[in-house]
Formats: structure tokens, sequence, C-alpha cells
């Protein structure tokens, strides 16, 4: 398979983990590049369900080798109790699961601070998930940030907690939040990095031993192209780079040593928080939502829901320089008659055939449609592209054709045999 970089071609939640589960049969390695515990993949394996937040997906392949990377930045306990919870359901972790000493910590303040600034906010705000991840991102960037390599040293992260808590203590007092015990977060925070101590290694140098010996690596983006911090729909965006130039930063492993992005996609469109969507439609979000479906791994929160958004996809292999495109929830629209493809979007007079960076432009674009005929059977029992309904098949065909990248993978349901490969 090469070195593959996997994104998410739209506001993220676009079926990332089963794709990632389902392509990890071909890899040696799979490698966490970006984001935190925000981040939420749902795989089914026969009828079990995990649900994974910091863990690459690949876990839940035995004989692959998983590292969650110095982009990442990782909640200590959070992490702990996913480990926990995946031992519980008979899933190996102990010897394939590796954790960059330089991934930034996510601690207890970042997630208070998230929650105040949200509440300031007022109708303004983003919608975070108030993991503390923009929080921890920003303290990277500051310079100030606590890291693997001090939490797994005792007197070192003591130290430099003490400095820390004092700071953002003030800064919560100061938006009336109650401060936060030195005293607990340093006993809470002391009992996981014992923990994870085993787990923790130089994962730069690992990622290029493994090439050296000629392993494939797979690269498992989280959340999508439209919450990238440079190239989403700012500020309504994570505080990572989730586009495939994050795979880079965030892992150590050099642009000219990756073969291939492949680029997943929702056969409609959906986002979880704040922010634009061209395409929403309450009549596709009701039908969704009335299936069960669309509710966020992480949150639970009902997803907003619209019709497929090709100018956004279009933009997303442009930025990512995606390869081959994998569509999932195919089977979400079985019943739908009548089927809206946005083509353009209409700003007053003006036609745009690309996104504005301008959120509050994209907000008033109306989108142009192309309309589909439905083939209104179940897909879901479908195992070749033959088997798939005519329509069903020219579908696909026409968005990945606007979309501008090869289709590869189309997805009938959230099983790994409910995927085929074009």
């Amino acid at each position: 398979m090469a070195n593959t970089i996997l994104v998410g071609a739209q506001w993220g939640d676009e079926g990332k983990g089963k794709i990632i589960d389902v392509l990890t049969e071909q890899a040696d390695v799979v490698v966490r590049y970006a984001g935190g515990n925000n981040a939420g993949h749902t795989v089914w394996v026969g009828k079990q369900k995990y649900v994974l937040h910091l863990i690459p997906s690949g876990i839940l392949r035995p004989s692959k080798l998983c590292v969650i990377g110095n982009g990442v930045v990782v909640d200590p306990v959070g992490l702990v109790n996913e480990i926990n919870g995946l031992l519980k359901l008979g899933v190996k972790v102990e010897k394939n699961l590796v954790v960059s000493e330089t991934a930034h910590v996510v601690l207890p303040y970042h997630r208070e601070l998230d929650a105040q600034r949200e509440v300031l906010k007022g109708k303004h705000k983003i919608g975070t998930t108030k993991r503390g991840i923009g929080p921890a991102y920003g303290d990277k960037a500051a310079r100030v940030g606590l890291r693997m390599i001090d939490l797994v040293d005792p007197a070192r992260f003591e130290e430099k907690l003490s400095r820390r808590l004092k700071e953002n203590n003030e800064v919560l007092k100061a938006l009336g939040a109650k401060p936060l015990s030195f005293k607990q977060v340093l006993a809470e925070y002391r009992t996981a990095g014992d923990y994870l101590k085993p787990f923790v290694a130089n994962t730069v140098v690992l990622l290029h031993r493994a090439m050296s010996r000629g392993e494939d690596l797979l690269f498992e983006g989280a959340q999508g192209t439209f919450l990238d911090l440079d190239h989403g729909t700012y500020p309504y965006v994570t505080s990572s780079n989730t586009t495939a130039g994050g795979a880079c930063t965030g892992s150590g492993v050099p642009p000219h040593r990756m073969d291939r992005v492949v680029g997943v996609m929702k056969a409609y469109t959906t986002r979880v928080g704040e922010g634009p969507l061209p395409t929403e439609n309450a009549d596709i979000s009701d039908l969704l939502h009335g299936m069960g479906r669309e509710f966020g791994a992480t949150t639970g929160r009902a997803r907003r829901c619209g019709w497929f958004d090709s100018v956004a996809t279009r933009h997303a292999t442009m930025v990512n320089g995606i390869d081959d495109l994998a569509v999932t929830n195919l089977d979400g629209l079985d019943t739908v008659e009548t089927i809206r493809v946005c083509i353009a979007y209409r700003d007053g007079k003006k036609r745009l055939d690309y996104v504005p960076n301008d959120a509050e432009i994209l907000a008033r674009c109306v989108p142009v449609y192309a309309d589909f005929e439905g083939w209104l059977t179940p897909t879901h029992e479908a195992k070749s592209w033959k088997q798939l309904p005519a329509k069903a098949r020219d579908y696909l065909k026409a968005i990945a054709e606007l979309t501008g990248a090869k289709l590869h993978i189309a997805s009938v349901g959230p099983g790994r045999d409910q995927t085929i490969f074009v």
C-alpha cells in the first residue's frame, strides 16, 4: 500500500474510522497525527462496536503497530480510560501502542478554559467539544505546554505543573470559575503518567526505522478539511492542521516519503458545531436522524445534515492532493427519491465555484443544485460494484467527477464486509 495519508474531505465525521480499519489490513503501522480526544472514530467488527478517541483505529487488528504522533494533544486520563476499555473488550494494546514523548498534554485547566471561553462567546460560540483541545494547542504555540516527556518524569512534572496551574487558576478566577486543586490534579496525572510510561517513546525514530525495514505506514486524520486551522471555515474550526500536510509535521515523516492521499467523504454532508454549512437541509436532517444516524461519537450531539457539496470536496481535493476517494454512508440515501448535489454557490449575483475564505460570505451563499434520480433500493447487502443499483453507480461516478479525484471505495454500512472496492 506504500505510505498513505487518510483525511476527511468535509467537516469531519465522514466515517474515517471504518475506512482506516479496512485499509489497515494492508499496512504495518497506523499513525494518528493531529487532534485530541475531541475526535470520535466508530468501528464495527462483527456485532461489536468500538468508539475510539485517541488510539488509532488500527488497534483493532492485533498484528498492527499504532502510534499517537507528536502532533496530537493527549489527555492522559482519557487515554488510560480508553486503553482499559479496549482491554476489557479483549483488544491487545500493551505491545501495539506507542505514544510520542513530544505530544503535548491536555490538563484540567485547558478544559475549564475551553468551557468558559465558549460561555463568554455567547451566540458567537464555536461549538467545541469542551475537551480542552484549543487551549492545549494554544499553550503549545506559546511554548508553555507540558509534554508526555514531562508527564513521565515525576519531579519535572510536579515543578512545571505548579507554575502552570498557579497562572491558569488566576485566569479561571478572573473568568468566574473555581480554581483547581494542585494536589488533586497532580495525584490524578501522576497516576496516569505512571500507567502510560511504558507506552511513551521517540516515535520519529521509531517510524523512520519502520520505513527503513520496508514497512507501510497509514496516517490517520482526525476531523476534516474544513475544520483545519488554516484551511477551514475559520473561526469555526479545530486547533490543529487536519489536512494532509499535518501528517508530516504531526509525525516527523517528510513529504517525499508520502505516496498517496485518500479522502473520505459521505454521500451527503454533515457537520457538528457552529459555522456555515451551505447545503444544510431540514428534510435530509430529519430523515437521517429518524434512521438513528448522524449523532456525534464524542458528544452525542445531533449532526447538522445537508446535500452533497461538491464545491467543498473539490476544494478539499486541491488542498490535500487527494488521489483516491472513499465515499461512505451511501446507504443513507437509499430511500431518497431525488438527490441534490451542490455544484456551485451563488452570492447575490455572483456565481462561485470555490469555497470563499470568509466564513461570513460562505454563510450567505446559496447552493446551485443539480438533481439526480434516487435508486430507491437497499444497498447495504451489495458486495461488489456491479451489485449496486445503476443509479447509485451513476451518482457515485458523478460526485467523484465533480470532486476531481478517483473513486476507490464505496461504503454501504458500518461493517468491514460492507465495503466495495471500485
